[in-house]
């Protein structure tokens, strides 16, 4: 497969998948919107290049994409300004057509899903979003389904959890990794004790590039999740034994997200978000799993200790 270009590559999960591409010798673009920044990031591999995108207009991502075959987008936007998803997504789906891109994956979030009605989120589960940013992801991944052309243009989206790993800068488990080897209280979303779901970032960039070569998964989404439930408190719990300090939190359950939004537009954001704290989307990635097969899964404590020390 010819040049692969990843839209959105600065992030953590973009970082991971341009790491994994060089592992195997593969060409890749690098696009973002800040070019020295790209440059910095990718500037010293051989195999990559480095272009920028002015998400402003569709027409600019033409020439950016020229000569990329597949497209991986994974653009974040500021959790206050969740409507430019769709926008963004437009864009970018008809820059990669009129640039003849073959193939495009979406890297997606449970948000669509809303608020689990099974133990397990199935594929099947319905896509009934409560919340705004549930219905702007919704309407994000229905502009790349409704654009799937078998043989033309052809589209898939793999959806994850929460993550973590080297380079996240912004994750719920950020504060600790960040506080724990100074022995400092981390900062924790509650109620810290029910079952969560975490997806290490190098296993994703893996199999993001196992959905994008593998023909038999385009046209719909799948489910990819983490090696399983897992409680915050375990969590953080493990990165401060890792880290030979004695945990300590901070909680912010949702009457304190909503004094903390009166002053900060992140926590403001986070009170609508937060029943997935209470009500946990745990993925069933079976369904992937019988079509691209074993699915790598980083145990929790391996996990930690890599993102330490990184």
């Amino acid at each position: 497969m010819g040049n692969i270009g990843i839209i959105g590559a600065t992030g953590a999960v973009g970082q991971a998948i341009a790491k994994e591409l060089h592992a195997q010798g593969r060409g890749y673009v690098a696009v973002g919107r800040d070019q020295a920044r790209l440059e910095a990031l990718f500037g010293g591999d051989p195999l990559a290049t480095c272009r920028s995108w002015d998400t402003e207009s569709a027409a600019t991502l033409e020439p950016v994409l020229e000569g990329v075959e597949s497209v991986i987008y994974l653009i974040g936007v500021e959790y206050w300004k969740f409507d430019l998803h769709p926008i963004l997504m437009r864009r970018a789906l008809d820059g990669a057509r009129a640039a003849g891109v073959k193939r495009l994956l979406l890297i997606g979030t449970v948000y669509p899903y809303g608020r689990p009605q099974t133990p397990r989120v199935a594929e099947s589960h319905p896509r009934d979003p409560h919340t705004f940013k549930g219905r702007m992801r919704k309407e994000q991944e229905d502009l790349v389904l409704a654009a799937h052309v078998p043989g033309v243009f052809e589209t898939v989206e793999l959806r994850l959890p929460d993550l973590y790993g080297p380079g996240m800068e912004r994750s719920l488990l950020t504060s600790a990794f960040v506080n724990a080897p100074l022995g400092k209280a981390s900062q924790v979303l509650g109620p810290i004790d029910k079952p969560h779901e975490y997806a290490f970032i190098p296993d994703c960039a893996a199999v993001a590039l196992r959905v994008l070569d593998e023909p038999r998964t385009y046209g719909r989404f799948w489910n990819y999740g983490g090696p399983g439930a897992i409680t915050t408190r375990a969590f953080v719990d493990e990165i401060y034994a890792q880290c030979g300090k004695k945990p300590r939190y901070q909680v912010a359950t949702k009457p304190l997200l909503r004094l903390l939004g009166l002053f900060d537009p992140i926590m403001r954001e986070l009170v609508e978000m937060n029943y997935l704290i209470v009500e946990p989307v745990i993925l069933d990635d079976s369904a992937l799993e019988g079509v691209i097969g074993d699915l790598r899964k980083t145990p929790y404590k391996e996990g930690i200790a890599r993102t330490l020390a990184g």
